[in-house]
C-alpha cells in the first residue's frame, strides 16, 4: 500500500523500450486511470529518471533489458536515492531465471513478473499496492 497524500492523483510509471509492451500496460491500467490514476511512460532509464523526480510516481513498471541503463541500475538509482524510495518498483523481465530474480531483489525490486504476463496478475497486483477494487 503507498503512504501518498489523498489530494494528489496516484501515478503510474512504465518503463519499457518496447513500445508494443507500453502500450499494453497502458491499455490494461486503463480501468485504473478511469478512477483517477495517472499513467506516464519512458522508453529508456535516463528518461524514466528523471520522469520519477517530476512525477513522482507510486508504481513504477520496470523493464530489465533497455538502452542506455537497464533496469536493475534504474532500480537501484530509485530504492537507494533519496528522493523516491517508497515507489512500488516492479521488474518485467522475459528472462526469469533465479539469478535474475536475485538480481532484482538486490537492486530493491518489490515484485518480479516474468514476460509474457496475465492481465489478471497486472490488475491483482496493481489493485493490491493502491488499495482500490476495479468494478
Amino acid at each position: 500500500m503507498t503512504n501518498h497524500d489523498k489530494n494528489e492523483a496516484l501515478k503510474i510509471l512504465i518503463i519499457d523500450d518496447d513500445p508494443l509492451i507500453r502500450n499494453l500496460l497502458g491499455q490494461i491500467l486503463e480501468p485504473f486511470e478511469e478512477r483517477g490514476v495517472e499513467l506516464f511512460f519512458a522508453e529508456d532509464g535516463i528518461t524514466a529518471l528523471d520522469m520519477v523526480v517530476k512525477e513522482e510516481p507510486d508504481i513504477v513498471f520496470l523493464d530489465v533489458m533497455m538502452p542506455k541503463m537497464n533496469g536493475f541500475d534504474v532500480c537501484g538509482i530509485l530504492k537507494k536515492g533519496a528522493h523516491r524510495k517508497n515507489c512500488y518498483v516492479i521488474m518485467l523481465t522475459a528472462k526469469g531465471q533465479k539469478p535474475d530474480r536475485e538480481k532484482a531483489e538486490c537492486a530493491g525490486a518489490d515484485f518480479f513478473i516474468t514476460k509474457p504476463f496475465s492481465i489478471s496478475e497486472i490488475t491483482n497486483k496493481v489493485s493490491e499496492i493502491l488499495g482500490m477494487q476495479l468494478p
